[in-house]
């Protein structure tokens, strides 16, 4: 398809004066597809910093406009460095971060910021985030989260203009961006898009403190202390925003472990969510890949409902099999809604660390 006119979008004038000289990348524990940079080593060039991690679906979703940014505007004097900045200690794992890279697809530098030095001296607050800085090293724009992408596209242009470079062969690719179903941002907390919901002890406890927000695990008992293997009893009745547990499970810092070998899928982890998909943070620690079961209101997802990462065997029972630590896409659905999601393995080895969701329409 031949790329269409851009929206117009007013140009950035020059600098105000009032603009940030962008902190250098500190603390950086190892480089992918790149040499170790540093922002003095790339003056003159136009440099987006784009902070990210591998199982964040909000940054997964950004990296066809970040590829299209690379493909056209690298030899223009673009350079993309993904500063990654991991939210599970999985993440740490240069491997892990090699392989998502290559899985990906992503070619521009990658920075390892393990330690959140980098994050830090940004005073970054987000995954995505983006951070432009122009020919001199200031920080001429940012933006945080999804969307914005033809605004993103605009200012890396005035930018690469500012330094000098011709772009008159080149034209923006304007897409509409993904519209998001109005009734994900219900004020009802029952039937609004379900939020990012985490397994592991450190975020629920740190929602107990904050007192913001309820929790994300509903069982009470989960809260008795960190790293308890507990036998959980499905209340049987889900709402929307919180994980059910059903069966033996281990409460560890990051994550929910389903705490012994099993037959018949007889332990689960339940949530009822809203939203048109479901992705889910898995990992493999050690030991063979282990497959979980995903059932849909309680039978097995229809292939029009699956996601990319789901299979099915010979009797039509849904799962994925988890080979690697990674996010797993498990449900794709056309129409915006509530349902009752539940993953089973009996596998001791399996390991949930988060939830996340989309409410984009067709």
């Amino acid at each position: 398809m031949e790329p269409t006119e851009a929206p117009q979008i007013e140009p950035r004038t020059a600098r105000t004066g009032d603009e940030q000289l962008a902190p250098e990348l500190v603390g950086i524990s190892s480089w992918i597809n790149s040499e170790p940079l540093t922002l003095e080593q790339l003056r003159g060039s136009v440099v987006l910093i784009d902070f990210w991690t591998y199982t964040c679906v909000n940054c997964i979703r950004t990296f066809p406009f970040l590829k299209d940014w690379h493909a056209k505007y690298a030899d223009k004097g673009l350079v993309i460095v993904g500063v990654h900045s991991p939210e599970f200690e999985f993440e740490k794992i240069r491997r892990n971060v090699i392989d998502a890279t290559v899985s990906e697809g992503i070619e521009w530098p990658v920075a390892q910021d393990n330690e959140f030095q980098t994050w830090r001296a940004y005073k970054n607050n987000f995954w995505p985030a983006k951070y432009l800085v122009d020919k001199d090293g200031y920080i001429r724009y940012t933006h945080f989260g999804e969307g914005a992408y033809a605004e993103t596209e605009q200012q890396i242009r005035d930018l690469l203009g500012e330094a000098g470079a011709s772009l008159s062969d080149i034209s923006v690719k304007a897409e509409p961006e993904r519209a998001i179903d109005f009734r994900a941002y219900s004020a009802d907390a029952a039937t609004r898009i379900t939020r990012e919901l985490y397994a592991g002890v450190d975020r629920n406890y740190a929602k107990v403190l904050q007192r913001q927000a309820p929790p994300y695990v509903a069982h009470q008992e989960y809260y008795d202390g960190p790293d308890h293997e507990i036998d959980y009893e499905d209340p049987g009745e889900h709402v929307n925003q919180f994980i059910y547990l059903q069966g033996l499970w281990r409460n560890g810092s990051e994550n929910l472990v389903h705490a012994r070998e099993t037959q018949n899928y007889e332990d689960y982890i339940a949530i009822m969510s809203y939203s048109t998909s479901v992705n889910v943070v898995l990992s493999l620690e050690d030991g063979e890949p282990y497959d979980v079961r995903v059932t849909f209101d309680d039978r097995p997802l229809r292939p029009s409902e699956a996601g990319a990462d789901v299979m099915f065997d010979g009797e039509g029972n849904s799962f994925v099999r988890v080979t690697e630590s990674r996010m797993y896409r498990v449900v794709e659905t056309p129409e915006y809604g509530g349902h009752e999601v539940k993953l089973s393995s009996n596998s001791s080895q399996f390991s949930v660390f988060a939830y996340t969701f989309g409410a984009f329409t067709e």
